[in-house]
């Protein structure tokens, strides 16, 4: 990518991408319809304000049917510009399925060259997310890697070391966003303003955001060119 600019500031150490008169090249990866847009959605809508020339590879592995449907729905509120595709890998069957998964991220990583990734975390415990961190690893070894978090009941939220600052507005947005685009998902207790503005707080709280709202991510390895 063009490099990372540092802003020091009283508070937190920023770090602001900076790309060469060129479009930022993102890409979101997502084992299934909602992932990304929970994880990252209010900073993809951020980065679309900030960015006038944005390219924006939209990944979901595992949507047919409605669920489908609604992956394409979720991009295209998130990110009307995205390139799309969806998959339909069984859910929750990625670990029998590792090859032909393979196939697709070896095949990605020829066409796309991302200055910014979006992925599941490590440590995330649904077998499915954590097999396309593996892969997202595997396939993009020299890129700035961001890991989302995904709320859940297995409870594997960990504290994120990295943060994206989120206006009040572009967050209830992203809530906005979620219920129309997933209506098969709102019958879950979970799945909800509360939990996505909560989370977002807390977050906010962590990073002293100007707004008390951001999204939280995980980051292995940056460097600052």
């Amino acid at each position: 990518m063009g490099g990372l600019e540092t802003g020091a500031q009283s508070r937190v150490m920023a770090l602001r991408l900076a790309v060469d008169d060129r479009p930022l090249n993102v890409l979101c990866l997502g084992a299934h319809s909602d992932d990304i847009e929970i994880g990252a959605g209010a900073t993809i809508l951020t980065l679309a304000a900030k960015f006038q020339s944005l390219s924006i590879h939209w990944i979901v592995l595992s949507a047919d049917g409605q669920r489908a449907e609604e992956a394409r729905h979720g991009a295209e509120l998130f990110a009307p510009k995205a390139e799309i595709q969806v998959y339909e890998f069984p859910d929750s069957r990625f670990p029998m399925h590792l090859d032909s998964l393979k196939d697709v991220f070896v095949e990605l990583g020829r066409q796309v060259q991302p200055d910014l990734i979006f992925t599941h975390a490590e440590h995330d415990r649904h077998q499915d997310h954590g097999v396309v961190n593996q892969l997202t690893w595997q396939t993009f070894r020299d890129h700035l890697i961001l890991e989302y978090e995904v709320p859940k009941f297995d409870g594997d939220l960990r504290t994120p070391n990295f943060f994206y600052e989120i206006d009040a507005e572009v967050a209830q947005s992203k809530v906005r966003h979620l219920e129309a685009a997933f209506g098969s998902q709102t019958s879950k207790p979970w799945f909800d303003s509360a939990t996505f503005l909560g989370l977002m707080r807390i977050r906010g709280i962590e990073c002293r955001s100007p707004s008390g709202l951001a999204e939280g991510f995980h980051v292995r390895k940056a460097v600052i060119a």
